[in-house]
């Protein structure tokens, strides 16, 4: 049994043999406790829901497609209850550990996710990405994390948060891996071409601090290099506070359409700022948020346009590192705002995003995003294989140097 040194683990005793041979041979994963597997009862990070639900009659289908290509399953992670917070702190079951800073949160919802990539006890793992629950840990954890092209990966036998934003993503140690994973899950999509149009959202930089951003420079300056059109632009002019407001009341409207007869029957014990949150889902009515419907499709139109077929927009993945364990009060609400605002963009045009650890400050990681337009999943992972590449290792390292 692997030793679960940094408590990412729900359950270390399921495990699941590869079905078949392929690209993933020899390689272990593990997923969030929300996915079905044969025979199991998964969580979804509250005990009251592991006591109301039943073992699963199959594997849901991501796992299949991975054990099919030679990959090995190994245990089911910890998640943030009902999958609904950034944080990676759970009252029933504890906190897992940040490998990369252990007096900070590992970030959620795949907090165990991440954290078993990042600990190095698996291989690869996979999450769900609602509002940033794979792109949020992979960037606090110093890993390499990705959400698809909505719709793109198949969601059946994944317990749904808001059914219009789920997604199902996965995590490495590195970009080879991702990519990899990618071409298992995503065979529909095609790798080659070029982005010729890079794009750099100067309301989404705002939200960082001066010495987080002077760390990204040198890696923007070789992003604006590597195109033949580069252009910082805001992207929103509503502003993307307003978003963030968006997501979040249409997340909220599906949240409580998705779970509300189980929480009234069940009355189930959330812990604090997740109790709250369902409060508030409670309040939502659909018929009185159809400006936020529309605004989200306005959004959408204007992100597709903008990127075309050959953009990619680059963003800071959080506004920072992770936070402290246990913040509270104020400062931990403006920064989850923060982070908000910028997780909400590829979730409400239901874009691809790919999260890269290339910059830590003060030891602590922080990651740099590229977001591409609908369905060009595989050519984003690939083109940010080629980037890397090209950027020296000594580079990266005397760069990190020069911030900690």
């Amino acid at each position: 049994m692997i030793k679960d040194q940094w408590n990412a683990f729900f359950n270390q005793n399921v495990a699941i043999a590869p079905t078949g041979k392929g690209s993933l041979d020899g390689l272990v994963f593990s997923v969030k406790d929300v996915f079905a597997i044969q025979h199991y009862q998964s969580s979804a990070g509250n005990p009251t829901w592991l006591r109301t639900h039943e073992e699963s009659k199959r594997n849901a289908v991501a796992i299949d497609m991975l054990l099919n290509q030679g990959a090995k399953l190994h245990g089911t992670t910890h998640t943030d209850e009902l999958m609904y917070s950034l944080n990676g702190e759970n009252f029933h079951y504890g906190t897992p550990i940040n490998p990369k800073a252990p007096d900070r949160i590992p970030g959620g919802s795949s907090s165990g996710s991440a954290v078993s990539v990042a600990g190095q006890t698996v291989d690869f793992s996979l999450g769900t990405d609602t509002g940033g629950s794979v792109r949020i840990p992979s960037s606090y954890c110093g890993i390499y994390g990705f959400r698809p092209t909505h719709g793109a990966v198949p969601i059946e036998g994944v317990i749904p948060l808001a059914k219009s934003y789920d997604t199902v993503g996965w995590m490495a140690n590195s970009i080879d891996l991702l990519l990899k994973i990618g071409r298992v899950l995503l065979p529909q999509f095609k790798e080659d071409g070029d982005f010729i149009n890079v794009e750099f959202a100067e309301d989404a930089w705002e939200l960082l601090e001066g010495e987080t951003k002077a760390a990204f420079l040198p890696f923007l300056k070789l992003l604006e290099e590597e195109s033949e059109n580069s252009k910082w632009q805001r992207i929103s002019r509503e502003g993307l506070s307003e978003w963030s407001s968006v997501f979040r009341t249409i997340q909220g409207i599906e949240i409580w359409k998705e779970h509300e007869q189980w929480i009234k029957k069940e009355n189930p014990i959330f812990g604090s700022g997740i109790s709250e949150r369902f409060d508030w889902t409670s309040t939502l009515k659909k018929e009185q948020n159809e400006a936020a419907y529309k605004l989200r499709e306005k959004i959408t139109n204007e992100l597709t346009h903008l990127l075309g077929e050959d953009g990619i927009l680059v963003i800071p993945t959080a506004p920072g590192g992770a936070p402290l364990l246990n913040l509270q009060g104020e400062t931990a609400e403006k920064y989850r705002a923060k982070t908000m605002s910028l997780s909400c963009i590829a979730g409400l045009a239901r874009l691809p995003q790919v999260t890269l650890p290339v910059v830590e400050v003060n030891g602590i990681p922080v990651g740099l995003s590229l977001i591409a337009n609908r369905n060009q999943d595989l050519k984003l992972l690939r083109w940010s294989q080629r980037f890397l590449r090209k950027i020296d290792q000594s580079f990266i390292t005397s760069k990190r140097g020069e911030n900690v």
